[in-house]
């Protein structure tokens, strides 16, 4: 029952980096923005790093999305 409980509760709280990476992903896409809107002539090389940065961000997610289910799937 408390394994149970436990096991529940470090499930919830590994999904705070979800809360992180989607600021993180709003986070590069906004500075993509920024960045084209002041130097349109750089937009293929700004999408080139901003593709980059949304990967590594979303990795981050697919982490802790992973470390969560090992959480309440393991044995």
């Amino acid at each position: 029952m408390i394994l149970q409980a436990a096991k529940l509760i470090g499930a919830g709280l590994s999904t705070i980096g979800l809360v992180g990476a989607g600021v993180g992903i709003g986070s590069v896409f906004a500075a993509l923005i920024l960045g084209i809107s002041r130097n349109p002539s750089l937009k293929d090389e700004l999408f080139r790093v901003a593709i980059l940065g949304f990967a590594l961000t979303e990795a981050i997610a697919l982490f802790a999305l992973m470390m969560g289910f090992l959480i309440l799937f393991a044995l």
